[in-house]
């Protein structure tokens, strides 16, 4: 089947890639967000030969590939579905947009349901293509900040619960019927008009009886930070992104027989020991931690200025976390941030507790006066 260029709007995938300045941009979804060592050296091999050899990881643990062409761009994808990364019918790689707790591990909640619902995608509905699922099972959640629109979670007294994204609490289910619940819950939004709102969060139409419940999610635990693991070791990656080349030497040069993806811009290696390795970073102090930022322009045609560098020279300067946009989308990061940068018309919008695009506290600002604004106040 031959690719086409993704509708504005929509998320893109494999199939559906997404044009941007630098070309066309692939979006690759690992299964339970993990790779095998051969599985990742052929991801490096296919960006380096077909692409920019340039990979993103996503703030809903995906992987985007960039810089094809129409043609390598089919050379592309035969090559991610012979290694299964990319599944061979367009539609149900659309509907595996399910994100899943990074450390699980092998017979818990977590994997079992989400390998359980990986077998049944092709019972859910017709969703618009920003909606995920969030299978987040483990001890105590933590994708609570990861965008999703219908989540698994342990709840506060200690068992699951399904909870429709953008309330509060959710209702007790069986590990077993997790997977019947979510599917149900997706055909509800359908049948009750949500796709006209577009995500769970904006549709406020009363929840099924079944669906309504007054659990909370249990009190949310700590994103990975860099360092030992219990399945091996965490590195930070600045804004999320990686040279081919650089992730093909750090799998040779760990050893690691696998590698997860993280929502946060940072990759689990299994069985690997911390060291320092180049393009990734160790320590959890490093200031480009605190970052997010887009591509910017040019590689974004959406973005009105560069975003990457005034990020890392204006970061040190802050102790908060910072979120750099080239446009109001945002792409980066949905939630607020302490500083946001927002741009617009060659310059950038100044806000605080924000999110990109909010009422802003200063306007029309040059990178120069971002910078000696955040300088004259250390």
């Amino acid at each position: 089947m031959s690719v086409a260029a993704a509708i504005k709007g929509w998320c893109p995938d494999a199939w559906h890639p997404m044009m941007a300045g630098d070309g066309l941009l692939l979006r690759i979804r690992p299964r339970l967000g993990r790779m095998t060592a051969g599985q990742v050296l052929a991801l490096c091999e296919v960006a380096r030969v077909h692409g920019n050899g340039q990979i993103d990881l996503t703030s809903r643990a995906n992987l985007q590939l960039r810089g094809f062409d129409a043609n390598s761009c089919q050379a592309a994808i035969d090559q991610l579905v012979a290694h299964m990364l990319v599944d061979p019918d367009p539609i149900l790689e659309m509907r595996r947009a399910v994100l899943v707790t990074p450390d699980w591990r092998m017979g818990d909640d977590t994997q079992r349901i989400a390998d359980a619902l990986m077998l049944r995608v092709g019972d859910l509905p017709d969703l618009p293509g920003k909606m995920g699922f969030a299978i987040d099972a483990g001890d105590a959640p933590v994708l609570g900040d990861a965008s999703a629109d219908f989540r698994i979670e342990r709840g506060r007294s200690g068992g699951l619960i399904v909870r429709a994204d953008g309330r509060e609490t959710g209702v007790p289910v069986a590990a077993d019927g997790a997977v019947d619940a979510l599917i149900a819950l997706a055909h509800w939004f359908v049948e009750s008009g949500g796709p006209s709102a577009r995500r769970m969060a904006r549709h406020r139409a009363d929840l099924p009886d079944w669906a309504t419940g007054n659990e909370p999610p249990a009190p949310g635990d700590a994103s990975l930070l860099p360092g030992e693991h219990a399945l091996g070791a965490v590195y930070g990656l600045p804004f999320g992104r990686i040279d081919a080349n650089a992730l093909a030497a750090a799998m040779t040069a760990t050893g690691a027989p696998a590698l997860r993806i993280t929502p946060w811009r940072m990759v689990l290696f299994e069985g690997a020991l911390p060291q320092r390795i180049a393009g990734f970073v160790t320590d959890p102090a490093d200031p480009a931690l605190r970052i997010d930022a887009c591509p910017g322009a040019p590689a974004c045609p959406a973005a009105t200025i560069e975003t990457r560098d005034l990020a890392l020279q204006l970061a040190p300067h802050l102790s908060g976390r910072l979120h750099v946009s080239g446009c109001a989308k945002g792409c980066a990061k949905a939630g607020p941030a302490d500083v946001v940068l927002t741009g617009r018309d060659g310059h950038f919008d100044l806000g605080f507790a924000a999110r990109a695009g909010d009422p802003s506290a200063q306007s029309g600002l040059t990178p120069a006066q971002i910078l000696a604004h955040f300088e004259s106040r250390r």
